[in-house]
């Protein structure tokens, strides 16, 4: 697929709105429309552009829903959470910063909106943790009141919104006949913004709670549930099966094993030996004047930092080195595992491969480019990921559970 834009974050974001159409949380028109009265790069325009185009489908939203017109309401929604979210992602280091939060509530409550209008309706769940709690969506098909059915639990990675969820894997799970729950854990979503609650490495800490709440459901089978993890959950996923035992099969798209080597690849060498030896002035003040001409690489630091709660470039560094794993851990994993690997990971390339050579018993399910499946979690393919992991977790689950 020919390049359209040279800045890599927004190449990302085009595959991946372009992707999204195959949920109905896009439509291409619009996004090539939109992204045609963006320069390559330029963040203001990005954060303008796709926040007056999904503020134009918010009205059109409302008015669908004020005639009665509800399928149509639930389709706008649905496409302006998805823009008001593309919106937020670049609004740190822009002329008003204070749009990230702002516009990720405007996402939010289109998606809650949308979600309410889905048949069956989408449940907003409070899953209780460590004295607060995690605000979640239990998805479940239609009809089979009181069966129990194979479940999936959706771990959203370090900044996609609630409705990447719904295309990573709850809708697949849904016309499969399983229930599926994603929830905001700690530096994600609502648990960022509405609670301030940064990440944390030891995820099982936050797997098990939301495992705990998932076995009370009578809807449930608790023999037949998979934690399916995006993103930098490659890492979260592995880490939480390895001490949380309930998980009958995992997935980890993709494999992860060094969260913190995505942030020092673009280190020059005396900045690692600063960071190494725990210089953490002086490697923020020479951070902040490097970067002081860069306004797009400032930027983008301060959405990657955001999730940590922290101002500190040297602390947000060192909290991303904290998520690894090691043979000791993963010589406690005891579930099946499936680990992709895309062509072109541009994250964490060869860490899946990795990941497979240290845990015994895994898969590792390759994407190609030719398949028109390389880049970061598969963004343009959609369809062809869901249809080969989920005929791998249906496979798994169904020997398991025989």
């Amino acid at each position: 697929m020919e390049r359209h834009f040279k800045d890599g974050r927004f190449e990302f974001a085009r595959l991946g709105l372009l992707g999204a159409a195959y949920r109905a949380l896009s439509d291409a028109g619009e996004v090539l429309v939109t992204l045609d009265g963006i320069p390559d790069g330029d963040r203001e325009a990005w954060v303008r552009e796709f926040t007056a185009l999904a503020e134009r489908l918010e009205r059109q939203a409302h008015a669908s829903a004020a005639d009665g017109h509800r399928a149509s309401a639930c389709s706008a929604f649905l496409r302006a959470s998805t823009y008001f979210h593309e919106a937020s992602a670049c609004a740190p280091g822009t002329s008003r910063p204070e749009r990230f939060r702002a516009l990720w509530l405007r996402h939010r409550d289109c998606w809650d909106r949308a979600s309410a209008l889905f048949a069956p309706p989408v449940e907003r769940v409070s899953i209780p943790y460590e004295g607060a709690s995690l605000e979640g969506y239990f998805f479940r098909p239609s009809g089979g009141h009181g069966e129990r059915r194979p479940t999936v639990i959706l771990n959203n990675g370090s900044d996609g919104p609630v409705t990447s969820m719904w295309k990573d894997g709850g809708a697949a799970a849904v016309e499969r006949g399983w229930n599926a729950l994603t929830f905001d854990g700690p530096g994600q979503g609502a648990a960022l913004h509405r609670q301030g609650l940064p990440f944390r490495a030891d995820w099982e800490r936050v797997v098990t709670p939301v495992m705990d709440w998932l076995l009370t459901r009578a809807e449930v089978d608790p023999q037949r549930i998979a934690l399916l993890g995006v993103s930098q959950a490659g890492y979260q996923v592995p880490r939480a099966v390895a001490f949380e035992h309930r998980v009958a099969a995992a997935v980890a798209d993709p494999g992860v094993m060094r969260v913190g080597d995505s942030w020092r690849e673009h280190l020059p060498p005396e900045m690692i030996r600063l960071l190494d030896a725990g210089e953490k002035e002086t490697f923020d003040a020479f951070m902040a004047e490097g970067l002081k001409d860069l306004p797009a690489e400032r930027a983008e630091l301060q959405w990657r930092m955001a999730p940590y709660g922290t101002r500190s470039p040297f602390d947000a560094y060192k909290a991303a080195e904290a998520m690894h794993l090691d043979a000791e851990i993963l010589a406690r994993v005891g579930c099946p595992m499936l680990i992709t690997s895309p062509d072109h990971e541009q994250f964490w390339p060869g860490q899946a491969e990795e990941l497979h050579a240290a845990l015994k018993g895994s898969t590792l399910l390759r994407f190609t480019e030719s398949e028109g499946a390389s880049w970061h979690c598969e963004p343009a393919a959609p369809a062809l990921r869901d249809e080969r992991v989920f005929d791998w977790l249906e496979r798994t689950l169904h020997t398991a559970h025989a």
